[in-house]
């Protein structure tokens, strides 16, 4: 049997190694120069490969379309993709947040990983060749076309050819495109872990906050809300808490902006109860009667956080303790532990780790990933409707879904 992959991506490499394991003669069909360029910055180059975690957890932390995963993440679990590396010759390590790295810390080591099984199992890697299209006739996929005119045979297609984030390493949509003309339909592909904009500016590019709550506010309600570390940028906001919150309310972004109003709330004392906080305050003011408020509390916050602080509380930074009105003390309290900001977008698409939408998951069978309107043509990773917050989450979902695939190339 013949298999065509196009992407050799994480999900493409993944495919091409088990489904050759699995005694199929693989060509794996990219159009870089090299393997996994997208996958070699990942993590910031550490490459968080997996999510140590049980299925619970797992499905918590996936955004878009959880149900249609199941089968696949069950089939090829991310103690699967751990003991899959571990066996290739990468020592692993489990950080906080149960997140999995190599050791080295080096996401070349992962992609070497892949080569070197590529290889063992007799791969045909096709670098530089660029697919121009999908060939499918009377509802079959039978191959694919280059660029170059070169027609290439195959009784599978499959395509794992990634979002349209990053799109220097190779991302351009490609598969969308494929997927369009082969009568998908796709979801409106959409930044996802991506930085929040804001309206306001303040002037506080490059600060970080640690262990703080940030939530999402609309229609005078949280809907979503993440604890941990965050950073201004200087548009707006960004960090893991704020990627992950920003792929919570990408569904309300449309035409450049939301549809409704999005403010983000953080909670710079999430530790302290409102009436505690009020204490604290009291018991500083209390000891430095005649200090001016912005030389009081940078003992609570961030000395570059001060202004912002007491100007959202309308109190002057030259004040003294003492003239502190009860009043004043509270509307401090509550601006502390309720920092606003109004979000008015998201970063550009390209800036997004991922990309939420895609293929659209109900044209695809969760138990094999091939098409439901063309067969034996599949989609796989990043290409589908389907992302997760950070964590490792994503590289899983491409994991899975390219094993998933390979194990019913027979049926």
């Amino acid at each position: 049997m013949k298999v065509a992959v196009i992407g050799g991506g994480a999900s493409g490499m993944m495919c091409a190694v088990m489904a050759a394991k699995g005694g199929a003669d693989v060509v794996l069909l990219e159009k870089n120069e090299k393997l996994g360029k997208k996958l070699f910055i990942t993590g910031k180059g550490r490459c968080n490969v997996t999510n140590d975690c049980d299925f619970d957890v797992f499905f918590s932390n996936v955004v878009t379309n959880p149900k249609f995963l199941m089968s696949a993440v069950h089939g090829f679990s991310p103690q699967d993709t751990m003991e899959f590396f571990e066996e290739g010759g990468v020592k692993l390590k489990v950080e906080r947040g149960n997140r999995v790295f190599p050791q080295s810390d080096k996401s070349s080591d992962i992609i070497k990983c892949f080569e070197r099984q590529l290889k063992a199992y007799n791969v045909d890697v096709r670098l530089n060749t660029r697919i121009a299209e999908l060939v499918i006739k009377d509802g079959v996929a039978v191959g694919a076309v280059t660029s170059d005119g070169e027609g290439i045979l195959a009784d599978k297609v499959v395509v794992a050819t990634g979002g349209v984030t990053y799109q220097a390493t190779g991302s351009t949509g490609d598969g969308y495109i494929w997927a369009k003309k082969s009568g998908h339909s796709v979801v409106t592909p959409k930044p996802a872990l991506v930085p929040l904009l804001f309206k306001e500016q303040y002037g506080l590019q490059g600060l970080s906050l640690k262990n703080v709550n940030a939530s999402i506010i609309s229609q005078g309600k949280a809907i979503c809300s993440q604890f941990g570390e965050m950073l201004f940028t200087h548009g707006g906001a960004s960090g893991p808490i704020i990627l992950s919150l920003s792929s919570l309310i990408n569904k309300y972004y449309v035409k450049g902006g939301f549809d409704r109003q999005c403010i983000l709330s953080i909670d710079l004392k999430p530790a302290l109860t409102l009436e505690v906080l009020e204490n604290r305050l009291i018991r500083e003011f209390s000891q430095k009667i005649n200090s001016e408020l912005k030389n009081i509390l940078p003992a609570l916050m961030p000395k570059s956080l001060v202004g912002v602080i007491l100007a959202k509380s309308g109190l002057d930074e030259k004040q003294t303790a003492n003239s502190v009105t009860k009043m004043q003390r509270e509307r401090l309290a509550e601006t502390i532990k309720n920092l606003r900001f109004t979000i008015v977008g998201l970063e550009n698409i390209n800036a997004g780790i991922i990309t939420s939408g895609g293929v659209d998951c109900k044209q695809i069978d969760p138990k094999s990933m091939m098409s439901k309107l063309v067969k034996n043509l599949y989609f796989i990773g990043e290409v589908l409707d389907v992302d997760a917050l950070t964590g490792g989450f994503n590289l899983q979902i491409a994991f899975s879904s390219a094993y998933q695939m390979s194990k019913n190339l027979w049926d």
